[in-house]
Formats: C-alpha cells, structure tokens, sequence
C-alpha cells in the first residue's frame, strides 16, 4: 500500500498535534485504503517542544526551520497548521516546489493571495487542500442532500452564528487573533468562516453582504497580569445580511464573547416545502419539517445521525450512538489520503477557501462603506 510521507510546519502547537492525531486514527477507524501516512519531519520555532513531538509521534526528524519542510525530497505532503498570516508564503513556496498542501483554514489573509495559490496548485496538479473540517460533519452533508435534491424546495431564508465565549474575560492578554496583520479579521475570520463554508457546501455562491461589527473589549492587557494593555483592532462581534446567488436572503453573524455559549454552531435553512434546523452543540440531531408529513407531523421531527448519513457508519454500527466533534477530522483526513493517493474527488479545495475569503473581505468593505458589497470573483 502506498505511504504519503508528511511534512507538519507548526507541529507542536494544538492544531499541529491535534492534525498528527487524526493521521493517527484514520487508520484504526477506516483500516485504510487510501495510504499510509508516515510522519517524516516536524518543524516549530521552539526546539524543546518540537523534540517533544517528534518523540510523541515518531516523526523521523524535526527542525526549526520551516523551509526544511517544504524543500524536503522525502515529503509528499506538507501540512501547515500555523497562524493565518504565515499560511501564504508557506503554501506557496509548498506548491513551487511540487507538494501536496494541506492548509488550515483560512487559507491566507486576502482573496487574491488564496486564488493565487489555487491557481499554481492547479498547474502543479497538486491536491490542495483547505480544512474547514465541518464540511466533513454528517449532519452538515445530510443537510446539503436535502437541499440539493430539492426535499426543502426553494431555499428562501437562511439564519446562522458561530458564538463561542472564550475571549469573554476582559483580562486574557493581547493575542495574534486580535491583530489584523495576523489574523485578518477577528470573530468573522476565525469563527464565522467555519459557518461559511457550511453554508457554502450547502447553498453555493453567495452575491452581495451588507455588515456591521463591534469590538466590546477595545484594550487588552500586553502580557497576563500586565497594566499595560494594547488596542484590539478587531471585531469581537460581527453581524451581516447576505443574498445567495440562488435568490435566499441570509442573517449571519459571530460572537467570540457571547456570554454562555461554549461551541454554539448553529443554522436554521428555510424552503417552501421545508425546513431543517443544526445546532452544533447538539451533533447528532437534525430537526427536520416537510410539509409533505404534515397530515402525522405536525411540527418538527429530530433526526438522528445513523449509517445512513455520510461517514457515520465508520464509527458506529447503529443509530443514536454518538459520534464526536473530532471525529470529522479524521473523516478529513480519509478524503485528503482518498484524493493524493485513489484520486478521489474533494470539496474543499484552494479554491473553495478563496470563496470564503471572498465573503470575509466583502464583509469588511461593507462594514466601512456601510452599504452592500457585492462578493468579488
């Protein structure tokens, strides 16, 4: 069986190990095959920790130089799981020198910057891909069937947020996520994308945007426990209208200091002969009304996620055993290995990310015009 030799830049931070992991377990729950992965080097700025991951997860090698990874003849695939703002020159000098790239998302900072590097894994003919790992839930996939195969009818209205309230204590220190320059955008970029894509997957092209953001917290401390605080530059809340090229009006929005809510992914998807409803907090729950049941149903029916609902069925035998948020990584990870090594086809792609950068950035452009914004191609 063929081996995909990887090559992990950032691997000792959360995200990296988390990526390790899931190369890990897609072959005890998928017995794979589409590959096997082989840890071949590991990179990090601190030596100490990327020793330690090394030793952890058997990597052959390590090093603190990122370039060694991307130039490394033994590489097939490099995954990056580093801040945002690194994630350009990373992939794109991955791509120039013939690498498969797995991305986390967002892929760069601009629209332009991600087409860009659509485009060179295009003429590489390279798998690039992005990993907006919700796309990879069931339910998420079960959703986008309903409205493909048009069981909602036309799609009318749509409503969703991500909120999460872990930047909610006015005394956690300044971080990257709070900075344009490395992170983009705030709740928008790091939070609602992830929504975004889901919505993508499901309803396609977006057209036009129309914002408005807030930054609660305008000062943070420079270091825990320091006077000395420094200026958030952006949103902690952001809100928007949207059009869907399909003709659905749409009410998006984000909070990373929405008070009580710990991981609340959630989307309510109107059609005139139906509706489903997904709250992420509740993974293996679909609400679902047709107004075809109507004569026994008077009101919404849960669906539990079972075999029957994409990758499900590789974690449990039956209905209402539940499955887990990470999961839907592993299922990532099994579509990557499916793509570099059987050539199978994949969603999520450079240029899918460049979508969603698109929208990120029309919905900054309207929060300073205020006025709509029509997404850029």
């Amino acid at each position: 069986m063929k081996q995909v030799r990887i090559g992990t830049i950032g691997g000792a931070g959360w995200i990296g190990q988390v990526h390790a992991a899931t190369f890990q377990n897609v072959q005890r729950i998928f017995e794979e095959d589409n590959g096997i992965p082989v840890f071949q080097i590991v990179s990090d700025v601190d030596e100490a920790k990327v020793k330690q991951v090394q030793a952890k997860f058997n990597y052959k090698s390590y090093t603190t130089n990122w370039k060694e990874v991307v130039t490394h003849p033994e590489v097939d695939l490099v995954d990056i799981a580093t801040p945002n703002h690194l994630h350009y020159e990373m992939a794109k000098l991955a791509l120039e020198n013939g690498k498969h790239v797995f991305c986390e998302k967002p892929l760069t900072l601009t629209a332009k910057q991600s087409a860009e590097l659509a485009r060179i894994a295009q003429e590489k003919g390279v798998v690039n891909y992005v990993a907006f790992n919700n796309l990879m839930n069931p339910a998420n996939q079960h959703v986008a069937h309903l409205v493909q195969t048009g069981a909602l009818g036309k799609i009318t209205r749509v409503t969703g947020t991500y909120d999460q309230d872990m930047l909610l204590d006015e005394a956690l220190p300044i971080a990257w996520r709070h900075l344009n320059k490395f992170a983009g955008s705030g709740a928008l970029g790091d939070l609602c994308s992830h929504l975004l894509s889901v919505l993508q997957m499901i309803l396609g092209d977006m057209d036009q945007v129309n914002g408005i953001q807030s930054i609660v917290i305008p000062e943070r401390p420079k270091s825990a426990g320091s006077s000395e605080t420094v200026q958030v530059e952006n949103d902690d809340i952001v809100q928007f209208l949207a059009r869907y090229q399909n003709g659905a009006i749409a009410s998006i929005g984000s909070s990373r200091i929405a008070t009580g809510r710990k991981n609340y992914f959630q989307y309510e998807i109107q059609g005139t002969e139906g509706t489903v409803y997904y709250d992420l907090e509740r993974l293996n729950e679909i609400h679902l009304y047709l107004k075809a049941d109507e004569g026994e149903n008077m009101g919404f029916r849960k669906v539990l996620l079972n075999p029957h609902h994409g990758e499900f069925g590789a974690f449990q035998p039956a209905a209402g055993i539940a499955i887990g948020f990470n999961d839907m990584k592993i299922i990532e990870a099994h579509q990557l290995l499916g793509a570099l090594v059987c050539g199978e086809s994949y969603l999520s792609d450079f240029a899918f990310g460049a979508k969603i950068d698109a929208i990120d950035q029309a919905v900054l452009r309207s929060i300073t015009s205020k006025s709509w914004e029509k997404i850029e191609k």
